[in-house]
């Protein structure tokens, strides 16, 4: 396993913007470093040998009990969190993230692995209200993959109606 804390590289890491039938998107609450009892998207690093799929959907899966399906590609962000105790503002973690846009297929949602908390959250919860206080990248990255979700909804919705 890849040293997370001081990398001697940055780490690729997944992450789902998971969108339910009812337009919600599930966040979970973090049970382990970084972000540690903070709210965000559920994801984690991916393992030697995994596509970026494969590691969406194992991700997902152990910290919500969800399968999903990855649909397109959302966003690609930097996170580097820096040990700001220190004058040399050493990097103490930095992940370049590949956040997909997921729909649900299957399984029972349940916080598990380094999840302590799940929950599916609104529109007006993530982007007006903000109770979860997630940091403003990952709003960015929900309001995009879940624009992206709405959009695919309407497509299949005029291919059903015949327009």
């Amino acid at each position: 396993m890849p040293q997370r804390e001081f990398p001697t590289a940055p780490l690729v890491g997944v992450g789902g913007v998971v969108v339910d039938d009812q337009a919600r998107v599930l966040l979970i609450k973090r049970g382990a470093e970084p972000m540690k009892g903070q709210w965000s998207l559920p994801g984690g690093l991916l393992e030697l040998g995994e596509t970026l799929i494969e590691g969406v959907k194992r991700e997902v899966a152990e910290e919500t009990g969800l399968n999903v399906v990855p649909e397109a590609v959302v966003e690609v962000v930097d996170r580097i969190y820096t040990n700001s105790d220190d004058q040399k503002s050493e990097v103490r973690y930095h992940y370049v993230v590949v956040d997909y846009w997921c729909r649900v297929i299957g399984g029972d949602l349940q916080p598990s692995s380094d999840a302590s908390e799940v929950a599916w959250v609104s529109r007006a919860e993530w982007s007006d209200i903000n109770p979860y206080s997630l940091d403003s990248i990952t709003v960015q990255v929900i309001e995009k993959g879940w624009q992206m979700a709405q959009e695919a909804g309407k497509c299949l919705e005029r291919n059903f109606s015949g327009g």
